[in-house]
């Protein structure tokens, strides 16, 4: 006898439940904890077992390109979490973003992306798939005006970010799906910066759903991973790319991401608690230009931001006055927060995005992504939140003192 988890009732679990039950379906037989699958491929006892292992689709045990049985209940938990009928995984975000597209555009087909996005995202996007051939749009994401007028009888797809990446700005995903809607036009939302406990895009009616899983879902900084979620029929299309272009995640990563998952509702209610907190005092600081966070009353988009949001997230970006030097003094001055990229782990991370994307933006791009010279991005983490703010108020007096 193999005893597993019971599967799931007809009505949804909560999402606390569904991080820890969600791959119920997946079967785990004796294991309490399932088990790392370390093969890259998978015996067939007949001929015809072989076959139908070799033609399927999204086959769990033929071969890792493939699939894998870890990737399965990663999988379940992430369709749950997002509301979608799949998901599909891959070895990082951009893993995730580029096969994804590739899938779903080819040369003659027009695509619409937000002016502020990754920048990974938007060098695919005005880069790549520009020398491919594939024409491109941008437009202003907080005016429905400027998505409409960029609209095109051959647009096939419309890309968008929200909170975007760093400056927090709010895209209105009902608005633009509905818009999309209309035309025929597939939606595709990255939603690594709210995670789906945060929001749910496809509620709101985008068809597509991307991660870093990098981020929250994997929490601890110590893995790299990518999501899809969608439609069976988008993720059996989207998964035939997936093997020709072999972005695949590790059975180990896969194992790692499933552990993260299990703690995931746990950090994001104490991540959004420390992360509005800290967004909170860093506007009462004399040192303190603004603040930029989702959940302050001062952001221009709160109201958008309430609407769609459940929580606000970890990222909270804000200028310091004295510029270029001080913003160095004061990221290179703190103690607890670690200077280091990446976001939505347990650890609180701090960048001067000024500094951190120097090397790959040129002024100018830098100051069109809202990128200003005394802006810091900080990814607010599980620590005491008086331990934060002491450590904070060190840093912004000794950034002050020259």
């Amino acid at each position: 006898m193999n005893p597993s988890r019971p599967a799931s009732p007809d009505a949804p679990w909560h999402e606390q439940t569904q991080v820890l039950h969600g791959d119920a379906v997946c079967g785990l037989g004796a294991d309490v904890v399932t088990p790392i699958h370390y093969s890259a491929t998978f015996r067939a006892e007949t001929a015809e077992e072989f076959s139908d292992m070799a033609t399927a689709v999204r086959p769990a045990n033929f071969y890792g390109r493939h699939g894998n049985p870890v990737n399965k209940h990663v999988e379940a938990i992430l369709a749950g979490l997002e509301g979608t009928e799949s998901a599909l995984l891959t070895g990082s975000g951009m893993g995730a973003i580029s096969t994804t597209i590739l899938a779903l555009l080819k040369a003659g087909d027009h695509a619409v992306i937000q002016e502020r996005h990754y920048v990974s995202t938007t060098k695919l996007f005005c880069e790549v798939l520009a020398g491919y051939g594939v024409q491109v749009s941008t437009f202003d994401q907080t005016n429905l005006d400027s998505l409409r007028a960029a609209l095109r009888p051959n647009t096939r797809l419309i890309m968008v970010e929200t909170p975007v990446n760093p400056s927090l700005s709010i895209t209105d995903l009902a608005a633009v799906a509905g818009i999309a809607r209309e035309r025929g036009i597939l939606t595709v939302a990255d939603n690594t910066f709210a995670s789906p406990l945060n929001q749910r895009p496809h509620d709101l009616g985008i068809d597509i759903v991307v991660h870093s899983a990098t981020k929250y879902l994997g929490g601890h900084h110590d893995l790299m991973a990518g999501a899809i979620c969608c439609s069976n029929a988008l993720a059996e299309t989207i998964w035939k790319m997936h093997v020709t272009l072999g972005a695949v995640l590790s059975p180990m990563d896969a194992w790692l991401l499933l552990r993260g998952l299990r703690t995931l509702s746990l950090r994001m209610e104490r991540i959004n608690a420390n992360a509005l907190a800290l967004a909170q005092w860093l506007e009462s600081r004399p040192e303190v230009e603004q603040v930029f966070y989702p959940g302050l009353e001062s952001h221009p988009q709160h109201a958008l931001a309430t609407r769609q949001m459940r929580g606000f997230g970890a990222v909270v970006a804000y200028s310091i006055k004295g510029g270029y030097a001080a913003t160095q003094r004061f990221v290179c001055g703190l103690k607890l927060a670690t200077q280091a990229v990446s976001l939505g782990g347990v650890e609180t991370l701090a960048v001067h995005t000024a500094s951190m994307w120097a090397s790959s933006m040129t002024e100018d791009d830098m100051k069109a992504a809202g990128i200003e010279p005394n802006f810091v991005r900080m990814s607010v983490g599980v620590e005491h939140v008086d331990d934060l703010k002491a450590d904070l108020a060190q840093a912004l007096e000794q950034a002050m003192r020259g």
